[in-house]
């Protein structure tokens, strides 16, 4: 190492390197794999669970119909907690299969 190098966090570099690949926005969306169950709660995280994210919509699998009819009336309620929760709006719809 010569004198004028400057040894970086890791933190920094990851940083940097994902902001270089443009993946910000993905990673950042996939945190809510981490969270639903703190977002929906005990009850419903046993019922539906989210699958993955295809431009922005959160596919969520749900183990049956009248469950999947109960979520998509409540939406736009778990829409805005994700958004609170991320601090972000990349996941811009829900859909419940």
């Amino acid at each position: 190492m010569t004198k004028h190098e400057t040894i970086l966090p890791l933190g920094t570099v990851l940083h940097s390197l994902i902001k270089t690949l443009g993946i910000e926005k993905n990673i950042e969306q996939y945190k809510i794999f981490d969270v639903w169950n703190t977002i929906v709660g005990e009850q419903i995280a046993k019922v539906a669970q989210p699958e993955r994210i295809h431009n922005g919509v959160l596919i969520v699998a749900v183990s049956n119909a009248p469950w999947r009819t109960e979520l998509t009336f409540r939406k736009k309620e778990i829409l805005e907690k994700i958004h609170l929760t991320l601090n972000s709006t990349s996941i811009t719809d829900i859909r419940f299969r």
